[in-house]
């Protein structure tokens, strides 16, 4: 959950991204000597009132198995609206592997020649010959789906994001075809882990979604089954991770829906939460009311 800018081309070499882990103090207060250790004001990092002796914002807990302290926002506090996202930060861009970055850095036009990891699902969805090997024709293909819908660099490599594109593609007319989240009379907000998409249904009427998330990652994954959200806080502020936590709305212990400034496709997963597009969190945060229920399901590919 790191904010973090899109670059123009990033390299499908996901083991080797570095993962954030918990920021060190700052010093103490100056002039006090053995003064608490204190995180960075709250100003630099979510908009609106920093908090203060009299007027603390609520701060998450050393543990995302554990809930935080729930409170209730004062109306100054709820009302500082969380900043939008950098345009960047909802880009299309493809995991490549290095090589075809450095040639497409380099201005070389070429089409990948490497199988990509969802090779047979995009062979499948384009209706090509199934054989989970790249040749001429699928990059041919896969390139033009690539161009049509913006994802850079358009090399035709089958990567997560072509086929988290597709997924959301076939998706959208009716998210619940496969009948995996429980339809109910009442409203409903479905996480599937598998397509890592998220959706509200109530009955069989879809109120928001679906939209992709990005859920948790090896040995920080996002709780299956039946929830509630119990505590919805606009302006969460992580400690542990040292980020804001926009429109966090908590169904599980420290796990939550929230908005974050980055790519929901940058690998490998986030810390437990169910992090969305600024844009969609903000929309989901009307959508949702403390005790509404909240489905999860399926396995994020890699955890």
């Amino acid at each position: 959950m790191v904010r973090q800018r899109t670059v123009a081309v990033l390299v499908a070499v996901i083991t080797a991204l570095s993962v954030p882990g918990a920021v060190a103090e700052p010093p103490p207060a100056p002039g006090v000597p053995g003064a608490p250790r204190v995180p960075a004001p709250l100003s630099e990092l979510v908009p609106g009132v920093p908090p203060g002796p009299s007027q603390p914002w609520h701060l998450d807990t050393p543990d995302q198995a554990l809930a935080p302290k729930v409170y209730t926002p004062t109306a100054e506090e709820d009302a500082a609206e969380p900043a939008d996202a950098d345009a960047e930060s909802d880009e299309l861009i493809e995991y490549v592997p290095l090589s075809d970055a450095v040639a497409r850095q380099s201005g070389v036009v070429a089409c990948s020649k490497q199988t990509g990891p969802y090779q047979r699902q995009v062979e499948g969805w384009l209706r090509l010959r199934v054989d989970g090997r790249q040749s001429a024709n699928d990059c041919l293909a896969i390139r033009a789906f690539q161009v049509r819908y913006g994802i850079r660099p358009d090399s035709g490599f089958a990567g997560p994001v072509t086929w988290a594109k597709m997924q959301l593609l076939s998706a959208a007319k009716n998210p619940n075809a496969a009948g995996k989240c429980p339809v109910r009379a009442y409203r409903v907000a479905c996480v599937d882990l598998t397509r890592q998409l998220t959706w509200v249904q109530k009955g069989t009427k879809v109120l928001f979604g679906p939209v992709p998330i990005r859920s948790g990652k090896a040995g920080y994954r996002t709780r299956s089954g039946w929830h509630r959200v119990y505590w919805k806080h606009k302006n969460h502020w992580s400690t542990l991770y040292n980020t804001p936590m926009p429109y966090s709305q908590f169904f599980s212990g420290g796990q939550a829906f929230h908005g974050i400034y980055g790519s929901v496709y940058n690998p490998p997963g986030s810390m437990g939460c169910v992090n969305m597009r600024i844009a969609d969190a903000r929309t989901l945060w009307g959508v949702l009311y403390k005790g509404d229920s909240v489905y999860v399901w399926g396995r994020r590919p890699g955890t």
